[in-house]
């Protein structure tokens, strides 16, 4: 069942969709509900910023800016990488995966499965620690510096396979080395015997905005297979990179 108090919220919300701005009474005559509860819904919205008010008038306010921006660059990231992602399954014949970070976790959010029979289970979908992983990884190495040590301060590191990375001063110099040579790798972190290799996709303005990496299992990456897949998966996310407005030389 449908949450009245939402669906209120979101009619009051749909008046902005053909009216730039409304008074308080103009809501309210369209609405047909109470004064006071629409009032409280009004004040409510602006105090988490999807309506700002000016004088006696309201607006939509800034939130949906970012949520907006969201969705369109998140579209934009999967529309862009799937098919170089079949294309770079082609090329190292393993699954690859693309992640974006939401909040403090990285999610899945497109992957082109190998056709190998033994492989790395992985669904769209899925949610990992930013420290557990090369695809997640990747999202925390090119973070902001003042935000991943934010992060690195606050979070704690939980054991999730054999081989995650508990120790915050190693995951450090971990992270200076995978932002060093451009790229993650990973055996056993969030899960056993799996094995990654990753490297990050920059937006139009050089931020990492998405992590793309291959996957399967560790007897299939060895320094050598991880040495041939590296320039492949690099040039896969420079490919997706440029088509999200990237300039820069990675």
């Amino acid at each position: 069942m449908m949450n009245k108090t939402v669906l209120k919220t979101k009619e009051l919300l749909d008046l902005f969709l053909d009216c730039e701005r409304l008074t308080l009474p103009e809501m309210v005559e369209r609405l047909r509900m109470p004064k006071t509860s629409v009032y409280r819904m009004a004040q409510s919205l602006v105090v988490l910023g999807f309506l700002q008010k000016r004088g006696d008038y309201y607006e939509l306010g800034l939130a949906f800016l970012t949520f907006g921006a969201l969705v369109a660059e998140r579209l934009d990231i999967r529309r862009a990488a799937l098919p170089v992602m079949k294309r770079l399954k082609e090329e190292t014949n393993e699954a690859v995966n693309l992640v974006i970070r939401d909040g403090d976790e990285a999610l899945y959010i497109e992957k082109v499965e190998t056709s190998e029979p033994v492989r790395v289970y992985t669904k769209v979908g899925r949610r990992a620690p930013l420290y557990a992983g090369a695809c997640p990884r990747v999202l925390l190495a090119f973070m902001d510096k003042a935000d991943r040590e934010r992060y690195l301060e606050q979070v704690e590191l939980v054991k999730i396979a054999k081989h995650t990375v508990t120790d915050k001063e190693a995951l450090r110099r971990l992270l200076e080395e995978d932002r060093d040579r451009g790229y993650t790798v990973s055996y056993s972190e969030l899960e056993n015997y799996s094995a990654a290799v990753a490297v990050p996709i920059f937006n139009h303005e050089g931020a990492a905005v998405a992590g793309l990496s291959v996957a399967g299992p560790e007897q299939r990456f060895s320094p050598d297979d991880v040495a041939r897949i590296v320039p492949r998966l690099k040039q896969a996310a420079m490919d997706i990179s440029r088509e999200l407005g990237f300039r820069g030389k990675g």
